[in-house]
């Protein structure tokens, strides 16, 4: 690989990581038109590793805060009037903060079991299924925005706040779509957001949690990959590794801003308009 290979492929990640469009599903199709077979899995979690310092810059703020929270959940500590945030539903209050704090816990567990059986299917997957995966995500990104706003309807119609933090069978649905989104194809942003606008969070809420419970998914994923950390360096090199890691990290920063903008419009089904193409050009054309 070489150098403007490793920028091209960080770029894609940066893009792709974010934007509803599966990153391992795109890295694994430029990979193929790239003709790079021997890739090891480690370089794309180091890519994703870039992105995830991205999502640690953006929600700096939200992550100090649950660590506050986790803070004075140890020792006992009411929480005073100056630190209370209440448009903030993930991490406004202690309340919100420890739902919070546990959701990502029993999310993170789901995607985890999941994960580990999903990784031993991935070598056997072609090409082909990774476009299939796009198709299914765009499904995914149709039906959730269908489901958002018939929760805005009811919502307006009953007069009701949206709920702060995120309940039990929230967290379980969206520790269900992570796992799900590990496949190549299958967007972890877009079924993380998708599952939890179906189970019922606001809109704003599930596209801040869905990157937050996605650190540690990405660091559990980078651990477990750390083993092929020689084969990246032999068949990789360490140039090609660092300019994709900063490339990815800067257009991830980017590419999340507008994301978060798109999620505030209630317009992320428009992605749907080029995951059903790009799949069904890649189900035609790629082998």
């Amino acid at each position: 690989m070489t150098v403007f290979q490793g920028i091209l492929l960080g770029i894609l990640q940066g893009i792709a990581e974010f934007l509803p469009i599966s990153s391992s599903g795109h890295l694994a199709v430029a990979q193929n038109l790239f003709k790079l077979d021997d890739v090891p899995l480690l370089f794309d979690v180091f890519l994703h590793l870039a992105t995830l310092f991205a999502v640690c810059l953006y929600f700096w703020r939200k992550i100090a805060r649950l660590f506050c929270i986790l803070g004075r959940w140890i020792v006992r500590r009411t929480q005073s009037e100056s630190t209370v945030h209440p448009e903030d539903l993930l991490t406004g209050s202690d309340k919100a903060g420890r739902r919070t704090i546990v959701a990502v816990i029993i999310s993170t567990f789901i995607t985890a079991v999941i994960g580990i059986f999903t990784s031993k299917k991935m070598p056997e997957l072609s090409i082909k299924s990774t476009c299939a995966g796009f198709l299914v995500t765009a499904i995914l990104l149709i039906v959730s925005n269908l489901k958002r706003r018939q929760n805005e309807a009811k919502a307006e119609k009953e007069g009701a706040a949206p709920a702060e933090g995120i309940s039990l069978f929230q967290s379980v649905v969206i520790g269900v779509m992570q796992g799900f989104g590990t496949l190549p194809g299958i967007s972890r942003s877009g079924s993380t957001i998708a599952g939890a606008l179906y189970s019922g969070v606001d809109a704003k809420a599930a596209g801040d949690f869905s990157f937050i419970v996605s650190i540690p998914a990405i660091l559990g994923a980078f651990l477990l990959e750390l083993k092929d950390l020689d084969e990246v360096n032999e068949s990789i090199g360490a140039a090609p590794v660092i300019a994709g890691c900063a490339a990815a990290f800067a257009v991830g920063y980017i590419s999340l801003t507008f994301l978060m903008k798109i999620i505030r419009r209630g317009k992320l089904h428009w992605f749907a308009a080029y995951l059903i193409p790009a799949g069904v050009l890649g189900l035609i054309f790629l082998h």
